[in-house]
């Protein structure tokens, strides 16, 4: 067994976010594992720019409102407890819902990464289906 020493909180770059998002590593694996995990915390309204992973990406939402969207998708509302799993080389985004902060687990293997455009506001203000049945 080995105590892991964690690097420090990193900003995320703005050539792949929108608004102030912050990762620490979780995991980072070594050789031959390829596994990597994240905890991802987004300020309200922050959001990744369209991405696909070559090996798919899971995201656990651990606080707040996560939006979640494939490329020509419905733009799901994904709240704490909620698993989101987006296949190899499907393009997707994800952030917070703009009135609050938002932190998900991300779990994908490799950084082969394919970043895109930036997601403008009005596909990020676009109409939401929601994980909670309303009542």
């Amino acid at each position: 067994m080995e105590l892991l020493k964690q690097p420090p909180t990193m900003k995320l770059p703005a050539e792949w976010f929108t608004g102030d998002a912050y990762a620490d590593v979780i995991h980072r694996g070594e050789e031959p594992s390829r596994i990597r995990a994240n905890m991802v915390r987004f300020t309200p309204g922050a959001r990744t720019a369209w991405h696909s992973h070559a090996l798919g990406q899971t995201l656990y939402v651990m606080e707040g409102i996560a939006l979640v969207q494939s490329r020509g998708g419905d733009i799901i509302e994904a709240h704490p407890g909620d698993v989101i799993h987006t296949p190899p080389g499907e393009e997707h985004w994800h952030g917070a819902a703009p009135d609050q902060f938002m932190t998900h687990l991300a779990l994908w293997e490799t950084d082969d990464a394919t970043w895109l455009e930036h997601v403008t506001d009005d596909v990020y203000n676009g109409s939401r289906v929601s994980t909670r049945a309303r009542p």
